[in-house]
């Protein structure tokens, strides 16, 4: 994206602006400024003009509006006529005008006197508001005349540019590198920095040579509306530049994101970026059904590898995007919400192809499947947080024990998923981060027991004590764990609980005609401790 420049102009010469300046210009109106330009805002007789009126009420205001030319004859001042030629009158009737908004007046001399009243030039000086004299052979509707005139060539010259940027564009997008070609014509058109973001919110075409504060900024913004999924189009400023953001695609499966810098888009403006938006999402939907078919081969190929079909997989990558990553490998599984499916999958189309046979993917039984060298697992980590994505990783493999390395990759992303993810359980992590294997695995065989099927098998199975206990006020469930915890020694789990053994032996007992189990095998107290364990 080239640094924000000021917005284009059209190709017509200075007279045809509707501005002060360009009525004085025009020597066929006798317009002379009364008012040295030096005591006058930078700008003041370049501002546009939208109307030229006249009136000689003494407080017009009501009936005017903003960025307006006031044209009047003084009559309002004529003491004999009731007006009031002081100096304070001149200043409040200036103060009054600069407060709505009148960019400047006009006063015809020689019709109530001769020349402009010095308090009136004094009062214009004071507010930096521009006065010049109209002549008797001037007519007033001249001015309203010259200025329409000016503000009808500006619209067609508006017109015109946007037709012809919209066909320039249109040849552009011809070009194969059409997108690229198209963004790099709408930055030139518009003399703005544009920048064309995919689904996943990095930017593919246009440069990068913005201020880090603004592009940091951007960034931001355009990752923050595409996570969003709906369509929309915003507007923002950063250090005073202008910023205009437009969604790409349909809601619920936008397809990127077009951003312009450094131009304040005019009507005719905002017409030539809304062709273009039409135009790239068209074409970014037109790839869709190339992009099904190529996910469709790589989870082909994602089969073929959990089949034991390494040297297929390898054969087929290597034709179509590269050989697969270097063994050892590690293989993850994600699991992206389906809203962010399409942004996933473009970007690590833009990771695969920025690094060939680094990264490989594509859609597998539990989840999206990620295959990275083991010593380059930083792609990993950025999807899962970037998609806020549950992901497992498993532990590095060869091609030839892939199924296995799945497996792995499974059980850890069931840790990063499930509730222990939050809960600060060993081996865990927050949703949107990547869990290892060999983290999972440091819970042992009974940490994978936190899961929602698990809980209900060992809910249903301690059911019948908390029914006994909460219906004849037993302690059940607390007797018999404690007797588990203390490798079922009586003893121990008396002194323990802070009662007789007998009793624990009593509730030991009652227990095992509850639940129905013999709790002398130990295959019984297995089951039971690891309901327990699942519990919570």
């Amino acid at each position: 994206m080239p640094a924000p420049a000021a917005s284009p102009t059209p190709s017509h010469t200075p007279e045809a602006e509707p501005t002060i300046r360009a009525l004085l210009a025009r020597r066929e109106l006798s317009l002379s400024l009364a008012v040295d330009e030096a005591d006058l805002d930078a700008e003041a007789l370049d501002t546009p003009l939208r109307w030229v009126h006249s009136s000689d009420l003494a407080d017009p205001t009501p009936f005017l509006a903003d960025d307006l030319l006031l044209l009047t004859t003084g009559t309002q001042f004529v003491p004999s006529a009731g007006g009031d030629d002081s100096p304070a009158a001149y200043e409040r009737y200036v103060a009054r005008l600069h407060a709505r908004g009148v960019r400047g007046l006009g006063f015809g001399t020689e019709v109530v006197r001769d020349g402009i009243p010095p308090g009136l030039v004094d009062a214009c000086r004071a507010a930096r508001l521009p006065l010049f004299e109209v002549p008797y052979r001037t007519p007033f509707i001249a001015l309203a005349r010259a200025n329409a005139e000016a503000i009808a060539a500006q619209a067609y010259a508006r017109r015109t540019w946007a037709l012809s940027a919209q066909r320039a564009i249109s040849l552009a997008a011809l070009r194969p590198d059409g997108l690229a070609a198209t963004v790099s014509e709408l930055a030139r058109q518009l003399g703005a920095s544009v920048g064309l973001y995919d689904a996943a919110g990095a930017l593919v075409h246009g440069d990068a040579d913005l201020a880090p504060q603004l592009r940091a900024a951007l960034d931001a913004e355009a990752g923050a509306v595409l996570r969003r999924g709906a369509r929309a189009a915003s507007q923002f400023e950063v250090d005073g530049v202008r910023v205009t953001l437009q969604t790409l695609g349909r809601g619920g499966h936008l397809r990127g994101l077009l951003a312009v810098a450094g131009a304040d888009l005019d009507l005719e403006a905002r017409s030539v970026v809304t062709s273009v938006v039409a135009m790239t999402g068209l074409a970014l939907e037109q790839g869709m059904g190339l992009a099904r078919g190529r996910a469709a081969l790589r989870a082909g190929l994602v089969s073929a590898l959990l089949g034991g079909d390494a040297a297929l997989a390898r054969h087929v990558g290597r034709e179509v995007w590269g050989p697969l990553p270097t063994a050892p490998v590690v293989v993850a599984v994600a699991q992206v919400g389906a809203g962010r499916t399409d942004a996933a999958t473009d970007w690590l189309e833009v990771r695969a192809a920025e690094a060939r046979g680094t990264l490989f993917h594509g859609r597998g039984p539990a989840g999206h499947v990620l295959v990275v060298p083991a010593g380059a697992q930083d792609a990993i980590d950025a999807f899962a947080a970037l998609f806020d994505a549950p992901t497992g990783v498993s532990d590095p493999t060869d091609y030839a024990t892939f199924a296995t390395a799945h497996e792995q990759a499974v059980v850890a992303g069931r840790r990063a998923a499930g509730p222990s993810a939050t809960a600060g359980a060993p081996g865990s992590t927050a949703t949107g981060t990547a869990v290892r294997f060999a983290d999972a695995a440091t819970g042992g065989v009974l940490s994978a027991l936190d899961s929602a099927p698990a809980r209900a098998l060992a809910a249903a199975r301690l059911a019948p004590l908390r029914a006994h206990d909460a219906a004849h006020g037993t302690a059940l469930v607390a007797t018999v764990r404690t007797w588990l915890e203390h490798d079922a020694r009586i003893d121990e789990a008396a002194r323990a609980l802070g009662i007789h053994r007998h009793t624990v032996r009593t509730r030991v007992a009652l227990a095992q005609q509850v639940l129905g189990l013999d709790l002398a095998s130990f295959p019984a107290r297995a089951e039971l401790w690891a309901a327990f364990v699942a519990a919570g």
